[in-house]
């Protein structure tokens, strides 16, 4: 599941691809949620343009939502301080 209960909230695993036309959810694959970006996967900008458009998705302050790994690769983890049933609603209507 790409969306579990961990530590008052959730943890969600999103595989990015950068430098996209335009930032969009592309749906659920193999255990993580797929997520396009604009951004470049350089100095951190995709990681901060995640966080951005999740915090803008779910309502919540980007610093709100804390990447746990991931910091170089495309498979993240972030920790998400909502209910593992609302971020999975949310983000598949997006």
């Amino acid at each position: 599941m790409w969306c579990e209960p961990w530590k008052e909230g959730c943890a969600l695993t999103l595989k990015v691809t950068p430098r996209a036309s335009r930032d969009a959810v592309l749906g659920a694959e193999e255990g993580w949620l797929r997520l396009a970006l604009t951004a470049p996967p350089v100095d951190g900008k995709a990681n901060e343009a995640a966080r951005r458009f999740l915090a803008e998705a779910l309502a919540l302050p980007k610093g709100a939502i804390r990447l746990l790994s991931g910091q170089t690769a495309r498979l993240k983890r972030f920790h998400i301080p909502l209910p593992p049933e609302t971020v999975r609603e949310t983000l598949t209507k997006r």
